[in-house]
């Protein structure tokens, strides 16, 4: 766990704001999954779209992980990372026809989503290996905007449509080797997980899919936002399913490899946003703190209504006061915390927005012609700046020298 101390030399050193990461805990949240689930040919696939920094890239595949993509961009940077097309599933929605060529180009499986999708691709590489994702038809997550399951959701094709995928795959001589499904993000009923693994093991038979290699049950791990919030049992949970597994697998005749894609869990925790306080108000009482980053760099407050833990790092005995800690975009929905206890706030203090590691940066934009922060780095105690924030004038420069006229 990266110390108070180690944070406020990192901002003394490199400036505010900037993202903080721990290497060693992304390596122990990525590997704990393997103690949790003791299934022995488990897969863990990283789902990379929740942070995409190249270097923990790298790390990951120095530890033999797999990955989850989203687009073509995603699997590009992962080659680049290193990681071969074998480690790599692609799973994406309402892609056109020419990322389908590229993606097929590089070698990665295809997860399929839509009936639409499935005979398009049917009929353009026909006899090609497969995976299909499925609607299991189970609304769970921490956020309506992050439940991928039931009626009014545009991701996976419907249980009821089994026969129409049949059809398809019949007819072009698909080769189905994976079934997916992914319920939600930050699911807390572990129960609402054994009910959507079921509904795909229901359709997972030798009949209707003879060549299944492995079963994919997404993501969806929960973390702990909150202080007092507890961590879900994963090892019963582990317990369970794999023993659900591997009823399945007995029935099915042979032993199929189980995957699941978490992003949130694996890098969420490691993640600090560091800020500096510029500006102080007090509204009839009411304590707002103006800080120097703002929601392009960290939007899931004002998209998700998430919480986020803050820290006073350089005043963390003060008196306690509730404060409206704010950023520096002109949006009133700009908000890292509301009516937030904390200790005394000075203007030039620094403050530690936490789990900030997962779809902080890789959800982060320009707006308001603010750069991206810096990316730093710590294993085994050591920081590394692994992306440098580009200036003002660097920023303009590139707009200008993309644009044409």
């Amino acid at each position: 766990m990266i110390q108070n101390d180690m944070l406020i030399n990192l901002a003394n050193e490199y400036g505010t704001p900037l993202y903080v990461y721990d290497g060693d805990l992304i390596l122990q949240r990525y590997k704990e999954l393997y103690e949790f689930i003791q299934y022995p040919k488990l897969k863990i696939l990283y789902a990379m779209k929740a942070n995409y920094n190249f270097n923990i890239l790298k790390m990951l595949n120095e530890n033999g992980a797999y990955l989850d993509t989203v687009s073509p961009g995603d699997i590009l940077l992962a080659l680049k990372a290193g990681f071969s097309p074998e480690k790599l599933l692609f799973t994406a929605n309402n892609l056109t026809d020419e990322e389908v060529n590229t993606v097929h180009s590089l070698g990665v499986l295809f997860n399929i989503d839509s009936l639409s999708r499935l005979e398009k691709y049917g009929m353009q590489f026909s006899g090609s290996d497969i995976c299909l994702r499925f609607n299991p038809d189970v609304v769970a997550g921490e956020n309506e905007k992050v439940q991928t399951g039931g009626d009014l959701t545009k991701f996976g094709i419907l249980l009821k449509d089994l026969n129409k995928v049949l059809e398809i795959v019949r007819k072009y001589n698909l080769k189905v080797t994976g079934l997916h499904e992914h319920t939600g993000s930050g699911i807390s009923d572990t129960n609402k997980f054994l009910e959507s693994a079921n509904n795909l093991l229901e359709i997972a038979t030798k009949d209707n899919f003879p060549d299944l290699e492995f079963i994919d049950f997404g993501g969806g791990f929960k973390v702990p936002y909150k202080k007092d919030e507890k961590r879900i049992d994963y090892v019963a949970f582990g317990k369970e399913l794999s023993s659900r597994f591997g009823e399945f697998c007995k029935e099915y005749g042979r032993n199929l490899e189980l995957h699941f894609e978490p992003g949130k869990y694996v890098v969420a925790e490691s993640g600090y946003l560091l800020v500096k306080v510029n500006t102080l108000k007090n509204n009839h009482g009411r304590l707002i703190a103006g800080t120097n980053s703002g929601f392009p760099q960290l939007i899931r407050p004002v998209f998700y209504d998430a919480y986020h833990e803050i820290l006073n790092l350089t005043n963390p005995n003060g008196k306690l006061y509730f404060y409206d800690v704010c950023g520096n975009i002109c949006e009133s929905g700009d908000n890292f915390a509301t009516e937030r206890e904390l200790p005394e706030i000075r203007e030039y203090d620094v403050l530690a927005i936490k789990n900030a590691g997962a779809y902080c940066y890789s959800m982060g934009g320009i707006y308001n012609l603010r750069p991206m922060p810096s990316e730093i780095l710590v294993i085994n105690g050591v920081a590394k700046l692994v992306r440098k924030a580009l200036t003002n004038e660097e920023l303009i420069n590139q707009i200008i020298n993309e644009s044409k006229g």
